[in-house]
């Protein structure tokens, strides 16, 4: 299987550094136009597995926008398996905002009071695996920066928490790929309009 991560064009929330899981806020002017920018970058990415490529997006609409925006014309499988993760107290929030709070807070270890933790994010994402690795040998997923982070750990077999290792901007992609009976990830957040 090859799976291709695209990260949703900017948001106000996401210029800003604040948590935005289940508010479901639009892409800005500029995420539209990073869309838009990205169309060529990821048909080079995808070369010729663009034609036979399944998508799919979380239903939040600065992903699906996106989506629709990168694939125009194309069918789009909204799955509720990628949605972000479920800031709950901490919706809308900073990190040193969330700190002011609670000083020892880590997404990564401890989740958020209300919402998920890693370990509840990484059953969505092996749950959605499952589903791409049945429909065929291309998938891109469209999502959000955790959501997006803790699936690439759980498609090369690594614990959700390893996700913070990585970084992610947004309309990024990534690439996971099967290489020599190995899955890898073969590239990682590169701009597609660069």
């Amino acid at each position: 299987m090859k799976l291709i991560m695209i990260r949703h064009g900017a948001t106000e929330w996401s210029v800003t550094g604040q948590h935005t899981g289940r508010t479901d806020i639009p892409l800005t002017v500029e995420g539209l136009a990073e869309a838009t920018e990205s169309v060529a970058g990821v048909r080079r990415v995808l070369g010729d597995d663009v034609e036979a490529a399944v998508v799919f997006s979380s239903p939040l609409q600065r992903a699906l926008v996106t989506a629709e925006t990168i694939f125009a014309g194309r069918p789009i499988t909204v799955d509720p398996d990628l949605a972000e993760f479920d800031y709950g107290a901490y919706e809308g929030l900073t990190s040193p905002q969330i700190r002011e709070r609670d000083a020892s807070w880590s997404l990564w270890a401890t989740g958020c009071p209300g919402g998920e933790t890693c370990a509840d994010v990484g059953k969505r994402a092996d749950r959605f695996l499952v589903r791409a690795e049945a429909e065929g040998s291309v998938v891109v997923a469209v999502a959000h920066g955790h959501c997006l982070r803790i699936l690439a750990m759980r498609a090369v077999g690594l614990a959700p928490e390893l996700g913070a290792i990585l970084t992610l901007d947004t309309a990024t992609v990534s690439v996971i790929e099967d290489v020599r009976g190995k899955r890898v990830i073969r590239r990682w957040n590169l701009n597609p309009r660069e």
